[in-house]
């Protein structure tokens, strides 16, 4: 499924926070949004879930406006992890998983075995089986992170959407999430992710989108976005780039 925005604009308070923007994402494409503060990433985002309205624009799945899918259908075709995510009961961390396959027990009836196992792989993939009969409450900023990317993975969708889902992460939990987010877009699905790290983004992403004051300032492979001088004109940084046999590379200077 194909994931696109077609010249999106959102307003929020009569404040233009997404102008004309379009952007895509096909199975086996690994798409990072990056920008600065306030350029829009989450607000792209959570229109590509269906969660903000567009002033005017479209986003479709699959050449469908949104509008056109049923909820059922669109929470089993794609699942969309917001930033910052919050959980306000005390539920264990097996639970919390399980709601990402509600929707897939609404159209199939699944059962409790397999409903066991692909929690189970969620949580294995993200290093989390350990928290598994936790409380998800008392766990901490990282731990909590990693469940609710097993949370939005559980359900296999075709298009993942994770706002800035590596925040809290240590270094080794960031690679080995972007390594597991790569394989299942390398699998066929379309992922799109906010970050805020140049460097992996540059080394996981098979597309880089890069936002500026609500717009598109450059949208390609990453070493084709990502050089020095676009790092300069939407970051403000200096930066060095170049490749190595583990991919591209970003060195910020200052």
């Amino acid at each position: 499924m194909t994931l696109a925005a077609h010249a999106l604009t959102v307003a929020i308070d009569a404040h233009t926070v997404l102008d004309a923007v379009s952007v895509s994402v096909a199975p086996g494409e690994m798409l990072a949004v990056l920008g600065p503060n306030g350029a829009g990433k989450s607000t792209l985002l959570a229109a590509l879930a269906g969660i903000a309205a567009p002033t005017s624009g479209a986003v479709t799945l699959d050449g469908r406006d949104l509008k056109s899918w049923a909820p059922r259908d669109m929470a089993a075709a794609r699942a969309y992890l917001p930033q910052n995510g919050a959980l306000g009961w005390p539920l264990t961390v097996e639970r919390v998983v399980a709601l990402g396959r509600l929707p897939l027990q609404g159209l199939w009836g699944e059962a409790r075995a397999a409903e066991t196992l692909a929690i189970d792989e969620a949580l294995d993939a993200m290093d989390a089986r350990a928290l598994k009969n936790r409380i998800a409450t008392t766990l901490s900023g990282g731990e909590l992170a990693r469940v609710l990317l097993a949370r939005a993975i559980v359900g296999k969708p075709r298009v993942l959407i994770a706002d800035e889902p590596l925040a809290g992460l240590d270094p080794r939990h960031q690679i080995d999430a972007l390594t597991r987010l790569r394989r299942m877009a390398d699998d066929g699905r379309a992922i799109v992710i906010a970050m805020h790290d140049i460097d992996l983004a540059a080394r996981f992403a098979t597309r880089v989108a890069l936002l500026s004051d609500g717009r598109v300032a450059s949208d390609g492979a990453p070493q084709n976005t990502l050089t020095p001088a676009t790092i300069s004109a939407v970051f403000g940084v200096e930066a060095r780039v170049g490749a190595d046999a583990d991919g591209a590379w970003v060195r910020l200077l200052r």
